[in-house]
């Protein structure tokens, strides 16, 4: 079934509810779930104000419909099959095709025994030649990510952020915190999260990078300005085995006349002494540490 709500695009069937929704200028929200809809605002503010075009149509037939918000449209199958366009009609994304015979789609929302969580997966068609950025930081040479396939979860040198920077004028926000990966590959594109209470995802259309990360910006908030204090040079080092030897090289830095701003132990002393506080016996007076570093 397919209606409308509050400017939201719903479609339901077989206990499964569909919303896609604008989310600020040329952007949707898209959650679905088995269970009632969450409004988690794990990543995303408060939805902005939507394009002044943002208009939801549902056929004569009810057999499909499609919902407009500036430079992106998404059109809903029968199905419930989704494909994302720009305002060229260029597809941006595609929902893979459920059938008889595979029956796994464009989207998998399994019910985890015992619990009221959903193993969930999503899957869109892929463009072979596409260029994807983005994605956090991971310990790996690759610029273009088409190809990989990335754990979504943090780690000691890993960061997971799972925002998707396409050459093809998209992009896209996987809005879960929960443990699963992304897949990139060339015959499908492929995101899931292991529990969770539903599938949600953020996406985004634009005519350059930097519209559209302006727009992510816009949508998930803007970094603030680090303070004064935090603008000068950060010296950093995995470990200061003893007082003296980080004082040595604070001495060093004030004797070059260096202005630097932080001196941090990433691992100071080992896992027993990572703060002063947490090592008297390595660091000493913590107090006196840095005006002995530079006298007067």
């Amino acid at each position: 079934m397919l209606y409308t709500q509050e400017k939201a695009l719903i479609w339901t069937y077989d206990h499964e509810t569909l919303r896609i929704e604008p989310w600020g200028p040329n952007a949707f929200r898209v959650r679905a779930s088995k269970d009632k809809l969450h409004d988690d605002d794990w990543a995303l503010l408060p939805a902005g104000e939507p394009s002044a075009n943002a208009a939801v149509k549902i056929s004569e037939d009810g057999r499909s419909a499609f919902i407009v918000n500036g430079k992106i449209r998404a059109d809903v199958e029968r199905d419930g099959r989704i494909t994302f366009t720009d305002e060229s009609g260029q597809v941006l994304l595609k929902e893979t095709q459920k059938t008889y015979q595979l029956k796994s789609g464009g989207r998998d929302i399994v019910p985890i025994p015992g619990t009221r969580d959903y193993e969930v997966t999503l899957r869109f068609e892929s463009h072979p030649d596409e260029k994807l950025f983005g994605m956090g930081q991971y310990q790996q040479s690759l610029l273009n990510l088409k190809g990989c396939r990335l754990e979504l979860t943090h780690r000691n040198s890993q960061t997971s952020v799972p925002f998707l920077l396409s050459d093809r004028g998209y992009g896209m926000l996987w809005h879960n915190p929960a443990i699963g990966q992304a897949s990139f590959n060339v015959n499908v594109t492929e995101w899931a999260a292991k529990s969770t209470k539903q599938l949600d995802y953020w996406i985004v259309a634009g005519d350059t990078p930097a519209q559209i990360e302006e727009a992510y910006a816009d949508a998930a908030g803007k970094v603030p300005m680090m303070p004064d204090y935090a603008m000068g040079f950060w010296q950093c080092k995995l470990r200061y085995r003893s007082q003296e030897e980080l004082l040595g090289v604070a001495r060093e830095h004030v004797r070059r006349g260096a202005k630097r701003r932080h001196v941090r132990g990433a691992n100071a002393a080992g896992r027993r002494a990572r703060t002063c506080a947490a090592g008297p016996a390595y660091f000493g007076d913590c107090d006196r540490l840095f005006p002995l570093a530079e006298p007067g």
